[in-house]
């Protein structure tokens, strides 16, 4: 069976900006949506980790998404995170984004419950089942402190509507596992920027990107060099900007430091929602050099 691809490329897990008070600012998120169309980013990736969904409430998340989607209008695909903990709301924000134009969904491992592979499987199936629009899985152990087993991509990948994974485990050896037992039947993407160019080398069709936020460009033309099997530029242009993905990853937790990158170079994503905190200033500094040398601001 093979299924149809979501995106291949650079996909931008894209910021949702907030006002003075703590609202959606969705004027600066029009412009931030716009930016990337223009800069040629293969994907949008709506109310995921970066986009703060954990401290959005139903209403504001959905709004988002369809935000998003009016804004975007079918220019390039459209990904709305609706993942959750109880397999019953994720079924109720999955459906409302598929309502709302979401051309697919991404679904993180329930966290704190930690389910068993079982409990995965069911609980994937269930939300698969309950929509028409194809789902790419997210596996992010380090943040869930639930792992998706080989054996268990293997049984979701034979439902039609589960199509991919966004892998964010770490393990390069990991991805290729995956990439080997599923083939055709689950595209697979990068979680982490650091890992596009071995992923793709891998067979994996692009990646989810935090630093497509700060560099649209670069991130595109990295996939763009790997799709066109042309590794050795793609690895020298990523190992040219990998201090700067390292410290968006490393400097403090995610999207603490995209979110600071973006207000460095001028565009007032605002802040961050508790329980996140602005970053220590020998941190931001240490980002504002990154950012310097890589001539983004």
């Amino acid at each position: 069976m093979t299924k149809k691809t979501i995106f291949t490329g650079s996909g931008v897990a894209i910021v949702t900006p907030f006002n003075p008070d703590g609202s959606v600012n969705y004027g600066v998120f029009a412009e931030l949506i716009e930016e990337q169309i223009e800069k040629e980013t293969d994907a949008l990736i709506v109310c995921g980790t970066t986009g703060e969904a954990s401290t959005l409430n139903d209403d504001e998340h959905i709004e988002c998404i369809r935000f998003a989607v009016e804004k975007v209008a079918k220019r390039i695909p459209i990904i709305a995170g609706t993942g959750s903990n109880n397999t019953l709301h994720m079924i109720e924000l999955s459906l409302a984004a598929e309502k709302s134009g979401a051309d697919a969904l991404l679904l993180m491992t329930p966290y704190y419950n930690k389910t068993s592979q079982r409990g995965l499987i069911s609980n994937f199936t269930k939300v698969a089942d309950a929509v028409k629009i194809p789902i790419m899985l997210y596996n992010i152990p380090g943040r869930t402190c639930v792992n998706i087993e080989i054996s268990t991509f293997i049984e979701l990948a034979e439902h039609p509507n589960i199509v991919a994974v966004k892998e964010a485990g770490g393990d390069i050896n990991y991805m290729a596992q995956i990439i080997e037992a599923c083939g055709e039947n689950l595209g697979v993407y990068s979680g982490d920027d650091v890992m596009t160019v071995p992923a793709m080398a891998l067979g994996a069709k692009g990646v989810v990107s935090v630093a497509a936020n700060i560099a649209p460009q670069i991130m595109r033309e990295i996939c763009r060099l790997c799709l066109e099997n042309d590794f050795a530029e793609a690895g020298k242009l990523q190992i040219k900007y990998l201090k700067l993905c390292m410290d968006l990853l490393k400097l403090d937790v995610n999207p603490i430091p995209v979110k600071t990158a973006l207000n460095l170079m001028g565009k007032n994503v605002g802040g961050l929602r508790m329980p996140l905190f602005e970053m220590e200033d020998s941190a931001s500094a240490k980002l504002k050099v990154s950012l310097q040398s890589a001539k983004l601001i």
